[in-house]
């Protein structure tokens, strides 16, 4: 499996997170950070869905590569998580920190949520608008089903409403990022790698 994601044989630590956005976003963060993952023996590694955990634990974990890890899920995979490292071998309690305590670090809710959070509404409306998004986020907010909750949840609901939108944003919210209120699971998931 490991040929199959790309991972040259210099690799030493994987970071596996759930979506491309999440990939995007980590790996802007070190690119920011000054830290050149590549040359480090780092990858960070879409799964394409929280599901998929076991599969890469299996392949690239102690039963597999051997390879050192580190992941970051969103608060409602932590079951899902500490299920998969469990039957991997790794000892975790089903708990959020049973999961620091093995490199996996959990978002709040999900990425967007903890860079809206760290960013604050203003700043995230004010990327929308750098990016001529601006209006359609007025017309989403407008939406019956979205006119009147908290701007964190209707901006959180717009970044997922197109295919690509997500990935985009991860990047774009980390650039707009002050590097000294990095949303903890992110700041720690770099860290441990």
């Amino acid at each position: 499996m490991a040929s199959a994601l790309g991972l040259r044989p210099t690799i030493e630590a994987v970071v596996l997170v759930e979506g491309a956005s999440d990939q995007s976003a980590l790996e802007t963060l070190a690119y920011r950070r000054n830290r050149d993952l590549s040359r480090e023996g780092i990858a960070i590694v879409s799964m394409g869905g929280a599901t998929k955990i076991g599969q890469f634990l299996d392949a690239l974990g102690p039963a597999g590569l051997g390879l050192r890890l580190a992941g970051l899920c969103d608060v409602g995979e932590v079951g899902a998580f500490a299920r998969a490292l469990e039957r991997a071998g790794m000892v975790v309690d089903v708990s959020q920190s049973g999961l620091e305590h093995l490199d996996f670090f959990v978002c709040v809710a999900d990425l967007e949520d903890e860079l809206i959070r760290a960013l604050g509404t203003d700043v995230v409306e004010h990327v929308l608008e750098q990016q001529d998004e601006h209006a359609a986020f007025r017309t989403f907010q407008n939406q019956p089903a979205w006119r009147g909750r908290p701007r964190s949840e209707q901006l959180r609901r717009f970044m997922g409403t197109l295919s690509g939108r997500k990935v985009r944003y991860g990047a774009l919210l980390v650039e707009a990022l002050d590097l000294a209120k990095t949303p903890r699971p992110l700041d720690l998931v770099l860290a441990s790698v």
